[in-house]
């Protein structure tokens, strides 16, 4: 019930226009056809940023124990010019809502969360989100 609450809460609180600038920007990538390989990971982590509590953002290799193509050499240069196209955009746009939440006391737990996209913004590719609860760590 508490996840709900915190998901309803934050989707006013900047996940609504977060998460529709990932799609948007996913939507660009799209288009460009090049662009489809960051495209997906755009939408897998903007569905993340519409309804993030109760879930996680992973590297792939951690869940399915094998590297693959967005996980490799290749991913890390996929993240390189990620970087410097949308993900630095879409990071200052997560770090200016998390400021805005941590206007309040009510607000710090958004904010944090946020952040921690604004870190993923910089580097999406290879991850993945999984729920909370089946994220076990060896």
């Amino acid at each position: 019930m508490l996840r709900l609450l915190g998901n309803i809460i934050w989707f006013v609180l900047g996940g609504f226009i977060m998460g529709v600038a990932w799609w948007l920007a996913g939507i660009l990538a799209l288009i460009t056809i090049v662009g489809i390989p960051w495209a997906r990971s755009c939408f897998v982590i903007g569905s993340f940023a519409f309804w993030p509590f109760g879930k996680q953002a992973v590297n792939r290799r951690f869940v399915t124990g094998n590297e693959d193509i967005g996980t490799g050499c290749l991913g890390m240069l996929g993240n390189v010019i990620w970087f410097f196209v949308a993900g630095i955009w879409l990071a200052i746009g997560h770090i200016v809502s998390a400021l805005a939440c941590f206007v309040t006391i009510i607000g710090i737990p958004f904010g944090i969360q946020h952040l921690k996209l604004a870190l993923i913004a910089l580097a999406p590719v290879g991850q993945t989100v999984v729920l909370s609860e089946r994220l076990t760590i060896n």
